[in-house]
């Protein structure tokens, strides 16, 4: 009955209160002098009692929960308030404390949740400056100790000296690779991405990435085709640059960690409003366990291999932010010694 009461019936409940036990304090007077009268002033007091006591008590209720407010809404809001300014109109009829808890609840959950990303953030932190430390450090190393033997007599050694400059030349590459990704990568997770989106042909320009990768491709003697059916072109909307940024990782990916003698097939498929690109190789494939973070930054499924073939362990983050960019969606399906089929796509060019 007296849970969660309004202002209102508290003050109601007080000044009834208060009424009884002044009638009760005039009692014996009124068995002394009990005359209509008397009665009727009596019977009179008790509703002025009533009266006033109601007022008076649903006044200093106002103030005093209004008080109380304002400091909960100043801690969970931090509000420099003019003291004249209401943080909220406090309604006689309201259950104004059930409803305060309830905003305070609420206010709880969403710091918890702020709490909570904020701790998913600076776990990413440490992890993202581990990773780039560690990936810089492979490089530099290996430069350190090249320059350090050139310089301590290897440089006059012309079996030696070609060699260690070369070494040194492809350590350098890396270490550009690695830097240009990440400045890439902090473009696209800052939003600070511009693109410029115009119809141009995707079989066009995955013919130019062909050309582009046919010398590592001969390297490791993988074949780069079309697949059957995609003997048309498709035009599409996107920022061609960024596109073939997208398909150079793709299918270099499935040139470098394909098996050799393989294959890497592009392939179109129309799908209403959007033209969806698939790269498939039939190499070594990918377990499920790596497939949920192939997307990841740094993430690498055969360690010992990525750190051979080179790479900044970008590539596939940058294109899953490319593509979304472009709010399109990018996948993969795997299978251990099948093969591998990454696909997006873009928007269809009317």
């Amino acid at each position: 009955m007296f849970k969660n009461l309004t202002p209102r019936q508290i003050a109601i409940y007080s000044a009834l209160a208060t009424g009884t036990l002044f009638a009760l304090v005039l009692f014996p007077s009124y068995l002394v002098y009990s005359r209509l009268p008397f009665i009727w002033a009596l019977l009179c007091s008790f509703l002025l009692v009533v009266i006033l006591s109601y007022s008076v008590n649903l006044y200093f209720l106002k103030i005093y929960i209004y008080r109380k407010i304002k400091l909960i809404y100043k801690s969970i809001h931090h509000l420099k308030l003019h003291p004249r300014e209401k943080v909220r109109h406090v309604d006689s009829d309201d259950r104004i404390i059930q409803e305060v808890e309830r905003e305070v609840a609420d206010w709880a959950a969403d710091k918890q949740v702020e709490i909570d990303e904020l701790k998913t953030l600076e776990n990413y932190r440490r992890e993202f400056l581990g990773n780039v430390s560690h990936e810089l450090k492979t490089p530099i190393f290996n430069i350190q100790g090249y320059v350090h033997t050139l310089l301590d007599g290897a440089l006059h050694d012309e079996q030696i000296n070609q060699k260690y400059l070369d070494r040194t030349a492809k350590n350098v590459e890396r270490l550009i690779t690695i830097v240009d990704d990440l400045e890439t990568i902090s473009k696209l997770e800052s939003g600070k991405l511009m693109l410029d989106q115009r119809r141009f042909d995707i079989k066009e320009l995955s013919r130019e990435v062909f050309e582009a990768l046919e010398l590592s491709a001969a390297q490791h003697k993988v074949s780069l085709v079309f697949k059957d059916g995609a003997s048309q072109g498709f035009g599409v909307n996107a920022d061609r640059e960024y596109i073939r940024q997208v398909l150079d990782n793709l299918i270099l990916n499935s040139i470098k960690y394909g098996r050799e003698g393989g294959l890497t097939k592009v392939a179109f498929y129309d799908m209403d409003k959007n033209i969806l690109i698939e790269v498939a190789d039939n190499g070594l494939g990918i377990s499920k366990e790596h497939l949920n973070h192939v997307f990841d930054r740094f993430y690498r499924v055969d360690k010992s291999r990525s750190r051979e073939v080179g790479g900044s362990g970008l590539g596939l983050s940058i294109v899953k932010h490319i593509i979304e960019a472009h709010d399109q969606t990018v996948n993969v399906r795997s299978t251990l010694g099948l093969g591998s089929t990454f696909g997006f796509t873009l928007e269809k060019a009317g």
